[in-house]
């Protein structure tokens, strides 16, 4: 049941006089919370000129205070009064649009707020002054935006350009973010995390299809461990599956993510692949890890894996091991890390200029690509 302002008044005005919440509650049907509620609400403020208000009436006057301010504002800076002809009116408003909002700016000259949004719509895209405006407000949104690290949404941008002495309301500020395609991170921080974790993006493109049309169109990797007497050594390689060339390589005493943006980056600076790249390996916690992923979506390369518990799904890279171990490592006894490191050096050299490859048709790796190089031109 709805209850007047003089009916809840009355109701209240009994409370005060010592009538019991429980009392009334019985004579009214009104919830005993609900008429503590209506007291605390329409309690008595007395201001210094005595005069009895309750809460809501003194928030509506304050409320009032700070419209009637921003009226007599917008009176001292246009040039016209409320008597001026539309067309003049509409014009000086105009240039206040974004520092006000529209309903105050509509009462302060009388004007029909239909009328002015029809005006602002009809006029805004071939007003030098208003385009001027909205490119210099786009600046400054970027300067804060970029600032507060890409975590404010437009009230707080607002609030800061206030600050700093631009007066723009928070409406505009979002409708300029929204042009700009700009978002707080922290509203899709989580969709991004998300999108980027979705396990179907760990798919197999590959499908042990070792094939390849080009040079840098699928790179292969993978990480094996070798140990040199007491000392544990991991070798990360990257092979482009056209050439089945070496394209990078890196040797660390921890298998890290480190080790494997390493050689990624390593790759990218000597090859500069276009657009298009395919990287796979198996689903090793570095592959799998967050900078990584992070890294070959920022250079657009998408990326495949390995299916669980199946080797064959990256037996390329796995041939390169086998073969590296077999003719290489299992034949010479490095001494040292120095020593080995500048054993797998030599091996990869010779792998890559010198040794036949029965997949190439017994040509090298680098004469592949040659050869891919000159039918190209």
């Amino acid at each position: 049941m709805a209850y007047s302002d003089q009916e809840k008044s009355d109701i209240i005005a009994q409370h005060k006089q010592g009538r019991s919440a429980q009392d009334l509650s019985a004579k009214y049907g009104v919830c005993e919370r609900t008429i503590y509620r209506w007291a605390k609400k329409y309690r008595d403020i007395v201001p210094e000129e005595k005069r009895t208000l309750t809460s809501r009436e003194y928030d509506m006057l304050l409320h009032r205070v700070e419209k009637l301010e921003s009226i007599v504002a917008i009176l001292k800076t246009v040039s016209c009064t409320i008597h001026a002809p539309l067309k003049k009116k509409l014009h000086e408003l105009e240039l206040l649009y974004g520092q006000y909002d529209v309903h105050t700016l509509c009462e302060a000259l009388d004007v029909s707020r239909g009328t002015f949004y029809n005006h602002i719509l009809r006029n805004k895209r071939g007003n030098a002054w208003f385009e001027k405006r909205r490119e210099e407000y786009c600046v400054l949104i970027r300067e804060v935006f970029d600032e507060y690290r890409q975590v404010l949404g437009a009230e707080k941008i607002r609030t800061i350009l206030v600050q700093r002495g631009y007066q723009v309301s928070t409406e505009y500020v979002a409708r300029l973010m929204r042009e700009m395609g700009l978002a707080s991170i922290r509203s899709t921080a989580k969709q991004d995390y998300m999108k980027l974790h979705a396990p179907e993006k760990k798919q197999n493109i590959l499908r042990q299809q070792f094939q390849a049309d080009r040079p840098n169109q699928v790179w292969v990797s993978d990480v094996t461990c070798f140990k040199l007497r007491e000392l544990y050594l991991y070798i990360c390689v990257i092979l482009d599956l056209f050439s089945r060339k070496v394209v990078a390589y890196k040797v660390s005493r921890k298998n890290s993510t480190q080790l494997i943006t390493a050689t990624f980056k390593t790759a990218w600076e000597q090859r500069s692949p276009g657009v298009g790249l395919i990287f796979h390996s198996d689903r090793g916690a570095q592959y799998t890890s967050h900078r990584f992923r992070q890294l070959l979506h920022e250079r657009s390369v998408e990326q495949s894996f390995s299916n669980s518990g199946k080797p064959h799904d990256n037996a390329v890279a796995e041939s390169f091991f086998a073969t590296l171990k077999k003719e290489d490592l299992y034949r010479k006894d490095y001494t040292s890390e120095a020593t080995f490191k500048r054993g797998i050096a030599s091996y990869i050299e010779f792998y890559n200029t010198q040794r036949p490859h029965r997949t190439l048709k017994n040509q090298t790796p680098c004469q592949a690509e040659e050869l891919f190089m000159n039918d190209s031109q």
